[in-house]
């Protein structure tokens, strides 16, 4: 399809031609078939699709175990089959044209082979096989694999072939640790050992090892390939397919198995036992697809073919735009997985059925980046999710999904949202499912209705003190420090507890260990009264900065007010709450919903921390792992001055040190005059510098 899709008008004069023809080539009768499983859960509607041959293969725990295993060990003398419960032929008749072809077909798999017990021999070993039928041959445990029995081993009418990962030494192996290709009996054509290749014992005990199956064959050389590589945990991305095979072989399927035959898995124990389980499964199969209209052009003719020809270009422009969209999805399903432990994907019909199709009654939040939407997975038994969708389709768009998926996934503290999935659908809509937060926002509690019950001061301490721990996390806990850029109260996000969970990473960046800052070079995006006056004034996002504006949420949080609120002659909360502390009446900052609900002692420190957080120079705000213990009380609250600060820009253009959205930036912040004075008066900001709202 791909020369179809990049010019309609030759894809035309191909179908005519195509149409027109007495006999079609071989690809005209060629299909694909694609099947992929990234966990075997009974919730994906593709396990109806596998068919259980056996009554000892099961799914438990998103894994397929071939054969039974009860309270986590395996068990003795089983034997399994699974296959998927479409056929595919092979090949054409043999007396056609075609006959010289025969299909070809490409499969992934991975496995975990543990034994029991470190006393314990493995066994027997598990095959990926192609057999005539669905049915699963009696007494086929110990050393027949699952493939054949005592009766019916080497019968040319059993018609399978199978590649046998081996980890049980019979009389006719060569070792208890091989790869073998078996035709019609356990008996390998050929084998090879994987102990001198590295792979020490497939089927360990304790080390829970994982490997990577490809097998890959040629239907034009009739030529059969084997290719293995170790990964460390079922998690890890699936690493690339090694150069060179482990097995090799001459193999035509006419020969060996049914015109039509399916494909699947068996395995057995004996009386040593081991794990036969199947993680991952992705089958490409180029089969023959039989389809009596592929000879139209011998009944309608090129006129009859002509009067259709605006349907074929409708058809060609349709086709060539679903093909430009699998394309970009597939680049960017690619991306996303190969990121270390990603979640799962979820399909955007499932998204779309959670959602209501996105209706406007289930909708949580909107912001730059798009809209939250309330959800229920019927397939996780209703669970309460929300969707975040991003609105725009351009790449920014595409970037602002990327960066937020690949920081909050590498993120694990229990303050932050938890993220559950991701969704992309035509390379455009982007689709990420976090948790879904009963209790809503900080900023609903704190500025909603009226008739709401006013959070308590328990509460609130509880919630800054969450913040708090969830910055220090991000700054320097992580393995990259991140930062945040958008701390704000309508961010943090509230559970069934009023635990504090800080989300929207949509603006966040991480930053390498011998790096400072982050560079805009784009204008600065934020709230008023969350940013720092350095970032608004050079575009440089740091640590220093996201304390900033935490100390614009300690102070709304004690205040009940939002940090951009003019008061009286002040234009923001910051400025009202430092005149108070100069007179010394900072408790007269607190907000009167509390009543008597609060902690003098604990109110004034908080406050005074807010304003530490909210000094104009960047280098005197404490840092996150000061605030948590001021937060506590262990350490006192700094000096903080009765006169606000003034704010002096830099003198010097950004060093080094710095990281950039783009490779060269032109500095002329630096040029600004000093303008963050503690007088009342509005603070003039450079007109061009962007504030995305929020």
């Amino acid at each position: 399809m791909g020369v179809l899709a990049a010019n309609p008008i030759p894809a035309v004069v191909l179908l005519l031609s195509l149409l027109a023809a007495a006999a079609p080539p071989v690809s005209a009768r060629l299909k694909t078939c694609n099947i992929t499983y990234d966990d075997f859960n009974t919730a994906n509607s593709n396990i109806q699709k596998l068919h259980f041959a056996s009554n000892d293969s099961t799914l438990a725990r998103g894994a397929l175990r071939v054969t039974l295993e009860s309270d986590y060990n395996p068990l003795t003398n089983q034997s399994g089959r699974m296959l998927y419960n479409k056929s595919f032929k092979l090949w054409e008749g043999r007396n056609d044209n075609y006959s010289d072809r025969v299909a070809s077909f490409n499969t992934s798999f991975l496995v975990n082979l543990d034994q029991m017990s470190s006393f314990a021999t493995p066994g027997e070993g598990l095959t990926f096989v192609v057999a005539p039928g669905l049915n699963h041959p009696p007494n086929s445990f110990g050393g027949y694999l699952g493939l054949t029995n005592f009766t019916t081993d080497g019968n040319v009418s059993n018609q399978i072939i199978a590649i046998e990962l081996d980890t049980f030494k019979e009389d006719f192996d060569p070792d208890s640790n091989h790869v073998g290709l078996n035709i019609n009996s356990v008996i390998s054509k050929n084998t090879t050992s994987l102990t001198p290749l590295g792979f020490e014992l497939i089927a360990p005990y304790g080390t829970h090892n994982f490997f990577n199956v490809w097998v890959q064959y040629d239907g034009i050389k009739k030529f059969i390939a084997v290719y293995m590589a170790q990964q460390n945990t079922s998690e890890d991305p699936t690493p690339p397919r090694p150069d060179t095979p482990i097995l090799t072989s001459y193999l035509d399927l006419r020969e060996v198995v049914n015109q039509n035959s399916y494909f699947g898995f068996s395995a057995s124990t004996g009386n040593s036992a081991e794990f036969n389980r199947v993680l991952r499964w992705n089958l490409i199969v180029e089969y023959y697809h039989d389809e009596k209209s592929m000879k139209i052009g011998h009944i309608v003719g090129i006129p009859t073919v002509l009067v259709l020809l605006p349907a074929l270009v409708g058809f060609v422009y349709y086709f060539r735009r679903r093909w430009l969209w699998q394309r970009t999805d597939r680049q960017m399903s690619g991306k996303v997985k190969s990121m270390p432990g990603m979640p799962r994907e979820y399909q955007y019909k499932e998204l779309q059925k959670a959602t209501n199709n996105f209706e406007e009654t289930r909708k949580l939040g909107q912001g730059g980046y798009g809209v939250v939407y309330k959800g229920y997975l019927a397939n996780q038994q209703d669970l309460e999710v929300a969707v975040k969708r991003f609105s725009r389709e351009s790449l920014k768009g595409q970037e602002d999904f990327f960066q937020e998926l690949t920081i909050i996934n590498q993120l694990r503290h229990k303050y932050l949202v938890p993220l559950q999935g991701w969704c992309h659908n035509h390379g455009k809509l982007l689709l990420l499912v976090y948790d879904y937060m009963p209790n809503g926002s900080l900023d609903k509690h704190l500025f909603g209705d009226a008739n709401n019950t006013p959070l308590s001061w328990n509460l609130r301490r509880k919630i800054v003190t969450g913040v708090a721990s969830a910055l220090h996390y991000l700054h320097n806990e992580n393995q990259k420090r991140v930062v945040h850029r958008d701390v704000k109260a309508s961010n943090i996000m509230l559970d069934a507890e009023f635990n504090p969970k800080l989300g929207d990473f949509g603006l966040a960046r991480a930053l390498d260990y011998e790096k400072t800052s982050y560079i805009e070079a784009k204008g600065v995006a934020g709230t008023r009264g969350y940013m720092a006056p350095e970032y608004m004034f050079t575009g440089k996002a740091t640590e220093q900065s996201d304390v900033y504006a935490f100390g614009a949420v300690l102070l709304e949080v004690v205040c009940g007010r939002r940090p951009g609120t003019k008061i009286g002659p002040y234009s923001l909360l910051v400025d009202w709450v430092w005149a108070l502390h100069r007179e010394g009446q900072l408790l007269e900052a607190v907000d009167n919903r509390l009543g008597e609900d609060n902690v003098a002692e604990e109110v004034q420190r908080f406050s005074l921390l807010g304003l530490a957080c909210s000094h104009p120079t960047a280098s005197e705000r404490p840092n996150t792992q000061e605030i948590v213990q001021m937060l506590s009380g262990s350490v006192p609250v700094p000096y903080v001055p009765p006169f606000k600060p003034a704010y002096m820009s830099p003198s010097v253009a950004m060093g080094d040190e710095d990281i950039s959205s783009q490779a060269t930036t032109t500095d002329t912040t630096s040029l600004i005059t000093p303008v963050w004075e503690s007088s009342s008066a509005p603070v003039a900001i450079n007109p061009e510098i962007q504030l995305a709202s929020s």
